[in-house]
């Protein structure tokens, strides 16, 4: 399975270039880093568990593309909280990762078992 066939993929990837692109001239470089790191990780993930061979494999990457998931609403509401994201915006990015993490829960449960 290539993962630029999958919509959970191209979602994810399209939101960390959005996120990438937000940041770009922003000054706090630690936050930058952080933010920009944790949505990377959403799709490098998500591209290097279907890419594995088995599926105990591929859910592993696919529960930390989850976590990234996690770790990138919390950082959106504490940029929120301190101004550095909009509110129009950083609640736009919480509904997609809410459904990106849904879509990824869907993608595990349709791994077939090792035998």
């Amino acid at each position: 399975m290539l993962c630029e066939n999958l919509n959970v993929w191209k979602r994810s990837a399209a939101l960390s270039a959005e996120i990438y692109l937000y940041f770009r001239d922003f000054n706090d470089f630690g936050f930058k880093d952080q933010i920009t790191r944790s949505s990377l990780s959403i799709p490098s993930n998500i591209s290097e568990g279907v890419e594995r061979s088995t599926a105990k494999e591929t859910i592993r990457f696919l529960n930390i593309a989850e976590g990234s998931c996690a770790e990138l609403i919390t950082q959106i509401y504490i940029g929120m909280k301190i101004e550095y994201i909009d509110s129009t915006t950083g609640s736009k990015w919480i509904k997609e990762l809410q459904e990106l993490h849904r879509m990824l829960g869907a993608l595990k449960k349709s791994q077939k078992p090792d035998n």
